[in-house]
């Protein structure tokens, strides 16, 4: 019977450890077989010339990728500064002042959100926000724009965010103690200031993980981006422009054009910097968890 129990006990630890590193292996593997697969523009062209070139000719054989690296970062940038102080906020409500009613219909209103197909965002992206930024915005800042721009996707972006960010706030306030709470009003602290100065500083490892994944998800987005945001190569610092983020680049032009030499391989290329840039942004947020544990 011991013997048994300790084989069952050594099958378990050898199956979790598989998949384990089956798990970690993963985003290896992917990360591999794209440089594999663009190796030849790699080698063709200098980084400097492929990151820091605005000129995208595939024709011509000039792979700038500069402008779909920029836009990227821009729709980025504006999808979170709209989600976050939206799902900040609103996971301070939900969490220390709403009804538990209230909370638990809440609950299923965000599932249903992340549930939601990116196409359908896409498409109430063209149907209300192309129009609210074209017709409503633009010209209340003296700017024509036909509204498919890098803020209508900043904005359809911050949307599919809200539900991820949101759940995973409420989650983390869930988390802290109550006693924690419950010391700090009786030492007479008030509501608001024992959620900025217990409940906010006690969750920051997971406000911030929180924000973390909710950038890395928003950096990766395609369909519904795709769909607002304009698809023109372009350089611009004026939000009502459309811009070309490098999610698009591979959805719109993988599978067509193939025929230009290293099209394929720019396109991996593409691919990889994605990778990349997610693997940094997870990176920079887990130091700053780290730093923030050790306050």
């Amino acid at each position: 019977m011991r013997l048994k129990r300790l084989l069952y006990n050594r099958f378990g630890e050898i199956w979790m450890l598989s998949a384990i590193t089956i798990i970690l292996l993963f985003p290896l593997v992917i990360g591999i077989a794209l440089f594999i697969k663009s190796d030849s523009i790699v080698s063709s062209y200098s980084l400097a010339e492929l990151l820091f070139s605005s000129e995208w000719l595939p024709s011509e054989g000039k792979f700038g990728f500069l402008p779909f690296i920029i836009s990227s970062i821009y729709v980025t940038i504006l999808a979170f500064a709209f989600s976050v102080p939206i799902c900040l906020l609103t996971a301070i409500y939900l969490s220390e002042y709403a009804p538990k009613r209230l909370t638990v219909f809440m609950q299923t209103v965000i599932d249903i959100l992340a549930g939601i197909p990116s196409v359908v965002y896409g498409m109430w992206g063209i149907l209300v926000i192309v129009p609210f930024v074209g017709e409503t915005l633009a010209p209340m800042f003296g700017v024509k724009s036909h509204g498919y721009s890098i803020l209508s996707g900043g904005m359809v972006l911050a949307v599919m965010c809200i539900p991820y960010i949101l759940s995973m706030l409420i989650e983390t306030f869930k988390t802290v103690p109550n006693g924690l709470k419950e010391a700090s009003l009786s030492m007479g602290a008030t509501r608001w200031e024992t959620i900025k100065h217990s409940i906010l500083k006690k969750g920051r490892p997971g406000i911030i993980s929180a924000f973390g994944l909710g950038l890395a998800k928003a950096f990766g987005e395609t369909l519904a981006v795709m769909m607002v945001v304009g698809n023109v190569v372009n350089i611009t610092a004026n939000p009502f422009d459309s811009g070309y983020p490098l999610p698009a680049l591979i959805a719109n032009n993988y599978g067509e054009m193939l025929s230009i030499p290293m099209y394929d391989s720019a396109l991996m290329f593409a691919a990889f910097l994605l990778l990349i840039v997610i693997l940094f942004i997870n990176l920079f947020f887990r130091y700053f968890i780290y730093k923030s544990q050790k306050i």
